[in-house]
């Protein structure tokens, strides 16, 4: 009976991580397209960094969005939502204008350029939007149907199917490039077919289409999934948050977390001025405050731009989107780390040992970008290691937990509001900052920014493994008494 419980949490699990798949899909997924975008739309740094970091933008609407719509409608309903933004985005990036123009002039792209680039950043932005919210709900979705003992491996499961997105992306912009040769980002004349002008002419329309498939099947699977009881039992729909307890992991479990939950939801009063209370300040501070020092420290920018970056050292594109493989690989391995070791460990070790490693390597980047060493790579993947056991997962395990019930979607949309709004800043400006003090200087940075998170989580941040989140909220009340 346990394995079967088990493995039906897990299945609701596998349908709600494909959000956050797509999301590491769409953040990587651009990276090979930036070279090309920048050859056929002429765009300056600037530019660059706005095109890209559209899709940030619109994380951060979603983020606004999420918490007001997922304590509305419930966590099923908005992710739903997420999916069709998601789904219409990958046929937008693939598609416009060029549908709306002449199919049979390949050339007529060059005519229009202003119009594609203002249809690739809207549905990039409507992208981001879907990203947005199914970062703030999918978390929440996955910790408030797990078990405490298995909370932060559950959740954990959210960051590692953004670090196989961002992986599988690096592989497809990888043997796209490939398929293209020699002729990648030439517009033909006459292209020979919808393929080769898809996958070679416009290659990158044929990277960011690849999103299409996935993007569906989310949206589908989702329609089979339940909704979460604890959301449930604060609409007063006590029958049917049973009747998905009973199914995680049987009567006992059912009856004793339905009684806390519906114990702690008579003691929340739900809207903003909840999440101001006092009581919740240090919970706020952490929710605002971490997300945002695990993005200060540049790793969008490292994953939007890999090829680049790497490409500054190496000068070989071919190898640069190898390098990039590499990124992903190591970002994916690292992150089992987390998801085997989180429920024992604990939250707040994992977190010190991964800020003070990225501080040191994000130092090493640039030491060895001053000196003009082609070995940069090998700080990169320490520093996306340290990453992925620490900022990546526990964030949002930590963010997911610290919440009462009622108001957890508005405080974690505040949280990943926060961390959207840094990776947007840190990767519109990365382009420029290249540029400007170059690849050294812009290391050096983002090294500097990471230093204060070493304090703030020894000072602030709390053991949470292996408590309820009802332990979890009333231990603030005890704090605050």
């Amino acid at each position: 009976m346990k394995s079967k419980i088990s493995f039906y949490l897990l299945r609701i699990s596998f349908v709600s991580t494909i959000g956050g798949f797509l999301f590491g899909y769409d953040t990587a997924i651009i990276s090979g397209c930036n070279g090309f975008l920048e050859q056929q739309f002429d765009l300056t740094p600037a530019m660059l960094g706005w095109v890209v970091s559209s899709a940030l933008l619109g994380t951060i609407i979603g983020c606004i969005a999420s918490g007001a719509i997922t304590d509305g409608l419930g966590r099923k309903k908005t992710l739903i939502i997420a999916a069709g933004c998601l789904t219409l985005s990958a046929v937008g990036s693939m598609l416009p204008p060029q549908f709306l123009g002449d199919l049979e002039n390949p050339l007529w792209i060059l005519a229009n350029k202003d119009l594609s680039l203002k249809v690739l950043i809207s549905v990039r932005l409507l992208g981001g939007i879907g990203v947005g919210i199914t970062s703030v709900v999918a978390p929440i979705y996955i910790s408030e149907l797990s078990m405490p003992n298995s909370r932060g491996k559950m959740v954990s499961l959210y960051q590692l199917s953004i670090t196989l997105g961002i992986l599988f992306a690096f592989l497809v912009d990888w043997l796209v490039l490939g398929f293209a040769g020699d002729a990648a980002g030439v517009i033909a004349q006459e292209p020979s077919s919808f393929m080769d002008w898809l996958f070679v002419s416009e290659l990158w329309r044929g990277m960011l289409g690849t999103e299409i498939p996935i993007a569906l099947l989310f949206f589908v699977l989702l329609f089979f999934v339940p909704e979460s009881p604890r959301w449930l039992v604060s609409k007063d729909r006590f029958e049917e948050a049973n009747e998905i307890m009973l199914k995680v992991n049987g009567p006992e479990y059912a009856r004793t977390s339905l009684n806390e939950i519906r114990s702690a939801v008579k003691e929340e009063s739900k809207g903003i001025k909840e999440l101001l209370n006092p009581i919740l300040r240090t919970p706020l501070l952490i929710g605002i405050l971490l997300p945002m020092f695990s993005h200060l420290s540049g790793i969008a920018a490292i994953m939007y731009f890999a090829p680049n970056i790497i490409n500054e050292s190496v000068n070989s594109v071919e190898n640069s989107f190898l390098g990039a493989v590499m990124v992903g690989i190591v970002n994916s391995a690292f992150t089992f780390v987390a998801i085997f070791k989180i429920d024992s460990i604990g939250r707040r070790k994992l977190l010190l040992a991964g800020v003070v490693g990225t501080f040191i390597s994000l130092s090493s980047i640039g030491i060895l970008f001053a000196v003009g060493s082609s070995y940069v790579i090998v700080p990169l993947l320490v520093y996306v290691a340290c990453f992925a056991f620490s900022f990546g997962p526990v964030v949002w395990v930590v963010i997911s937990e610290i919440f009462p019930t009622s108001i957890r979607g508005l405080a974690v949309s505040v949280g990943s509001f926060s961390l959207m709004t840094t990776g947007f800043l840190i990767t519109l400006t990365n382009p420029m900052l290249i540029k400007e003090i170059m690849p050294s200087g812009t290391f050096f940075l983002y090294a500097a920014l990471t230093l204060p998170a070493i304090w703030f989580i020894w000072r602030f941040v709390p053991e949470t493994k292996g408590k309820t989140l009802e332990e979890i909220q009333h231990s603030w009340t005890k704090k605050q008494g």
